[in-house]
């Protein structure tokens, strides 16, 4: 099969009508066939982007670890003693612990008559549960003297801290 060529050759644009010339015509990205001065090019939004997968895994990736527990600052001057009795009063805001916990009291100072030696013992102490701020212990001292808020600055947590 022959097609039409040379210089007598025409074709009309699908645009406008217009009679062109055959090898002054292209072909647009939809299929239309247009003269040369009607040719727009495919406009870049109509051609969506290559996205790329997003990738899951990571490279020598680590399982979960448990954190270890940490002391936590207890408020200014947290224990409270009565005289003649051995059991000592904290103020813990949202302790979170439970009746029978063994806590270990860090950097306190005397309080009631109690050294400080007693109260940061290394063996800790278990307490009782008062409510979600408070609890006590038992000091194995009697304290001498009543004492509301002493201590310090000191801090409550576990009996052993790992690094």
């Amino acid at each position: 099969m022959a097609f039409a060529q040379g210089k007598y050759a025409y074709r009309i644009s699908d645009r406008s009508g217009f009679r062109y010339r055959i090898k002054d015509m292209r072909k647009e990205w939809n299929g239309s066939i247009v003269g040369y001065d009607e040719y727009e090019e495919k406009h870049p939004q109509l051609t969506p982007p290559r996205i790329r997968t997003d990738l899951e895994a990571v490279r020598d990736a680590r399982p979960d670890r448990t954190e270890t527990e940490v002391p936590n600052l207890l408020p200014l001057n947290p224990f409270s003693t009565t005289s003649s009795s051995a059991t000592v009063t904290v103020n813990e805001p949202n302790h979170g612990r439970t009746d029978s916990s063994i806590v270990r009291f860090r950097d306190s100072i005397s309080v009631g008559g109690i050294p400080a030696t007693t109260i940061n013992g290394a063996s800790g102490f278990t307490i009782t549960n008062i409510d979600a701020n408070n609890y006590s212990f038992p000091a194995g001292v009697n304290a001498t003297i009543t004492e509301k808020g002493g201590g310090g600055s000191a801090s409550a947590g576990p009996t052993s801290i790992t690094n």
